[in-house]
């Protein structure tokens, strides 16, 4: 028997969540493709991958181990989207996935951060690697602040791949923003791999087509599971957690991860897709009858020296 077809290249995969959540958000809502990360179809890419590192076949690489790591609130602050959470943690579950949620804390200007996941997803893999001896690790990061835990795997002899994507994308405020793969954990790791090229390059194997859910392969949607009854029922009982008292309104327009609310009176209202409650902002149309809370966006009102309103909480409403 040949011995080699018997020996398991041994994976383990580490997220940072908001990281990976910010580029599904992004391919979901403002790339083209309009489509979310399959985490089978990436976990499938990875093991393809290994196996070019390693020199063997698909079969033989295997992740034994996957962790994901990210700050999360309180359910009480989630609201309505408290179910697609649920939903998103079932997908992570049927894929062996393994979560670690921190609560966010208050930051600057009320904010809410995460604080010490880095540090938590640092530990965690070096103590996992040394005790279950991975042969590859696979983080899904782009922090530079990983660079000292790169390092140490280095010296245990475990090989580490970078999933990394950079892209530019608009903030909930309505500004541009860019998120970059830190440079130096570029160079520490033994093997990086720039997402953000391979996908653009629209190369025809098979991995990288599996590397987006496709509608067909939707097992669930957001909608399918909340329910139309439910959603009315959420309409009609919502209490008023947002800014301001609660508007009704039909939307004008959508692109690129926004929309815009028709109001004459002041010059159109735009909302960013994470503030949609119980609906998917690609299930969104013009003409479509939605309840919104709002408040005045002070960077954009001294743009056009003129007050603009962004709307805080958006839901699909069938009638006032």
């Amino acid at each position: 028997m040949n011995t080699t077809l018997t020996n398991l290249v041994r994976i383990g995969i580490f997220y940072d969540g908001y990281y990976f959540y910010k580029v599904s958000n992004y391919y979901k809502y403002e790339h083209p493709r309009k489509a979310r990360i399959s985490i089978s179809g990436l976990h499938d890419f990875i093991r393809n991958e290994a196996a070019k590192i390693s020199g063997t076949n698909f079969k033989q690489c295997q992740i034994v181990d996957a962790h994901y790591f990210k700050g999360r609130s309180s359910a009480r602050e989630m609201g309505e989207k408290v179910q697609s959470e649920r939903i998103f943690e079932d997908i992570l579950m049927r894929e062996n996935i393994i979560t670690h949620y921190l609560p966010l804390r208050n930051g600057p200007n009320n904010t809410l951060q995460e604080k010490g996941i880095d540090v938590w997803l640092a530990l965690e893999a070096y103590e996992m690697t040394m005790y279950k001896h991975f042969d590859i690790i696979v983080l899904v990061v782009c922090d530079g602040d990983y660079v000292p835990l790169v390092r140490k795997l280095n010296t245990l002899g475990t090989h580490v791949m970078l999933i990394s994507w950079d892209f530019d994308y608009y903030s909930e405020s309505g500004r541009l923003e860019s998120t970059r793969t830190s440079q130096a954990l570029l160079e520490e790791v033994y093997y990086p791999v720039h997402m953000t090229q391979i996908i653009e390059d629209k190369h025809p194997d098979e991995f990288i087509r599996n590397l987006f859910v496709m509608d067909r392969d939707h097992l669930v949607s957001i909608n399918d599971i909340i329910g139309n009854k439910q959603i009315n029922e959420a309409n009609s009982t919502q209490q008023n957690t947002g800014s301001g008292d609660i508007r009704y309104s039909t939307i004008l327009n959508l692109k690129d991860g926004y929309g815009f609310i028709e109001d004459r009176s002041r010059n159109n209202i735009f909302f960013h897709f994470s503030t949609v409650e119980n609906a998917d902002f690609n299930d969104l149309k013009p003409g479509m009858k939605v309840k919104f809370y709002q408040e005045e966006d002070e960077e954009q009102s001294k743009i056009a020296a003129a007050p603009r309103f962004r709307a805080t909480k958006v839901f699909v409403a069938e009638s006032e």
